[in-house]
């Protein structure tokens, strides 16, 4: 059987698979939204199954694309090893060693912001390493100004001078139960309703805690945890376990809903941050920090 497709095809696959979306696929590519449509359909046309179901709101991956996303992803990278493998070992080791590109980012930041960008980037055509530091917000901003990181993802402007931050998305916290929880069937939940649960809070100390406690003592309530945790992830794994609920920044919160986690919004009072980008003033950055930079924005972008 003759192989009617390229690499191209499957390159363009995996991205719109990743961002669903055709402006965001094509932008990432650097092509007309007609040319990605073109090579979509070789590629379908080649295998003669529909990978899309395209709508005016949403593009979908069929049963197709799920079976085909790590045959495909499997082939590019062979393919790249395969090139890599070809090149003088020395060259090769020395320019990875020389391309890290280190990003220092808030916990709660990752899922829905970082995440998404980091697997884009994997799929282009880099030999750049990652390095994440997981700091608290303080903390990324104090690692970007001192060059321990080439930007970071946090919750809180800045007051240091060397640095500037760029909002990337308004970020509402909202609440995390498990999808057979009584509160998971309401769109919305007030505040005062979480009285009645066990609940899971932020440790005292960190940013997202400091947002509730603020919020709440203009509001005139207060709050009575079950527990405390010092990590987005561990109060997740709580309400995972069925042990309670939590308030959460909704980037914290995995798109998928791994887990039968759910949210709900919360209100009275609305409470919200902003997640944005820090850099240091006129810095120079390489150009895989750069590309990487650009996808985490767009990553922003699309979840506000």
């Amino acid at each position: 059987m003759r192989i009617n497709f390229e690499f191209a095809e499957l390159e363009a696959f995996l991205v719109l698979l990743e961002t669903r979306s055709f402006v965001a696929a094509a932008r990432y590519l650097g092509v007309s939204q007609s040319a990605l449509t073109r090579r979509i359909h070789k590629l379908e046309t080649a295998l003669g199954a529909m990978l899309f179901e395209r709508t005016t709101r949403s593009v979908r991956p069929t049963l197709a694309a799920k079976r085909l996303q790590p045959r495909a992803q499997a082939m590019v990278e062979n393919a790249r090893e395969t090139m890599h493998e070809l090149r003088d070992d020395t060259a090769r080791f020395a320019h990875q060693n020389r391309a890290i590109v280190t990003i220092a980012a808030v916990p709660s930041a990752i899922p829905r912001i970082v995440m998404p960008a980091l697997r884009l980037f994997r799929t282009g055509p880099s030999e750049a390493r990652v390095r994440i530091l997981d700091f608290l917000a303080h903390d990324v901003t104090n690692a970007v100004a001192e060059g321990k990181a080439d930007f970071g993802v946090s919750s809180l402007p800045v007051s240091d001078r060397s640095v500037v931050f760029e909002p990337l998305v308004d970020d509402r916290v909202v609440l995390a139960v498990l999808r057979e929880h009584p509160l998971a069937s309401q769109q919305s939940v007030k505040w005062e309703t979480l009285s009645a649960h066990p609940l899971i809070l932020p440790s005292q100390g960190s940013g997202n805690r400091a947002l509730i406690d603020q919020a709440m003592a203009r509001a005139q309530r207060s709050l009575f945890w079950n527990y405390e945790v010092p990590r987005t992830s561990t109060a997740l794994e709580l309400v995972r376990s069925g042990l309670g609920i939590a308030p959460l920044p909704r980037s914290a919160i995995p798109i998928s809903g791994e887990g039968g986690i759910v949210t709900c919004e919360l209100t009275h009072p609305a409470i919200s941050r902003t997640i944005g980008l820090i850099d240091k003033t006129d810095a120079a950055c390489s150009p895989s920090a750069r590309r990487l930079r650009d996808m985490i924005i767009s990553a922003g972008r699309d979840a506000a």
